[in-house]
C-alpha cells in the first residue's frame, strides 16, 4: 500500500506510539489523519490531523465513528492499556477483563465497524499492534497482559484471511519495550516509538503482513521452536 494520499485513522494516537505513528504518516505523505483517543483534546493539532473522539470498548462509538469517516483507507489500531500482576492475584479477572476488552476485542470492534468502509478503495490496509508478549510471559507480571495480545494476534491473522477477499491488507506488528508510559517504570533499553512507527509503516509499504520490529521480539518468536519453547518459561 503506497501511504501518499492516503488517509487514516489511528486509535490511541494522543501519546507514545500513536502520536508517533501520526507523525511518520504525516511525513509520508498522507493527506489526513484521523487522531481518535477518548480524549480528543489531548491530540496535538497541526495540519493534516484531525482529532476525534474515540473508546474502542464502546460498539456505539466504534459505529458511529465509521459512519462520518467515509474516506479512511488504513487503519492502525494501537490502542490498548497495560496492567500487571500474577494470575492468581484476587484481582487478576478484573484485570484480565479488562486487558481483553482493549487489547483484544477493541482492535475487532473498530476493524468489524470500518471494514465496509475499507473495501470501497481502491487500496486499504489494516495494522494491528500486538507485542512479543503475545508468544510468551513474565511469570506473575504479564500473564494475563500476554493472554490478551495472544488473543490480538490471532485475531489479527482472521482478520488477514477475511479481509483478503475485499483486498484489505492486515500487517501485525510485534515489538517489545518501546519508551512509552506504559513501562516507563522498567529497565533496561527501549526503542524509539518513532523508529518503530516508521519500520511499520515501510512494511506495509512493501506489502509485509508481519513486522518483528526489534531483536527481543525476533528472539522470542525464535524461541517458539526452540528444543525448550520460550512459552514454557525462557522468559524466567
Amino acid at each position: 500500500m503506497n501511504i501518499k494520499g492516503s488517509v487514516a485513522l489511528v486509535t490511541g494516537a494522543n501519546r507514545g506510539l500513536g502520536a508517533a505513528f501520526v507523525r511518520t504518516l504525516l511525513a509520508a505523505g498522507a493527506s489526513k489523519v484521523y487522531a481518535a483517543a477518548r480524549n480528543p483534546l489531548s491530540i496535538t493539532i497541526e495540519s493534516g490531523v484531525v482529532p476525534v473522539r474515540l473508546d474502542v470498548t464502546s460498539p456505539d462509538e466504534a459505529e458511529e465513528l465509521a459512519q462520518k469517516l467515509g474516506d479512511v483507507n488504513l487503519l492502525i489500531n494501537n490502542a490498548g492499556i497495560g496492567g500487571y500482576g500474577a494470575i492468581l492475584s484476587p484481582s487478576s479477572i478484573d484485570l484480565l477483563r479488562d486487558q481483553f476488552e482493549t487489547n483484544a476485542v477493541g482492535p475487532l470492534r473498530v476493524t468489524q465497524a470500518f471494514a465496509p468502509i475499507l473495501t470501497t478503495h481502491n487500496s486499504s490496509a489494516v495494522i494491528n499492534v500486538i507485542s512479543a508478549l503475545s508468544w510468551a510471559t513474565l511469570p506473575g507480571v504479564t500473564g494475563s497482559y500476554s493472554a490478551s495480545k495472544a488473543a490480538a494476534w490471532a485475531l489479527s491473522n482472521a482478520m488477514r484471511q477475511e479481509l483478503k477477499t475485499q483486498g484489505t491488507e492486515v500487517l501485525s506488528l510485534h515489538v517489545a519495550f518501546m519508551d512509552t508510559d506504559m513501562v516507563r517504570g522498567l529497565a533496561g533499553n527501549k526503542a524509539s516509538t518513532d523508529v518503530i512507527a516508521q519500520m511499520t509503516i515501510a512494511a506495509l509499504e512493501r506489502g509485509e503482513s508481519e513486522l518483528l520490529a526489534d531483536e527481543i521480539t525476533q528472539n522470542v518468536h525464535a524461541g517458539l521452536t526452540a528444543e525448550t519453547p520460550v512459552y514454557l518459561g525462557m522468559l524466567e
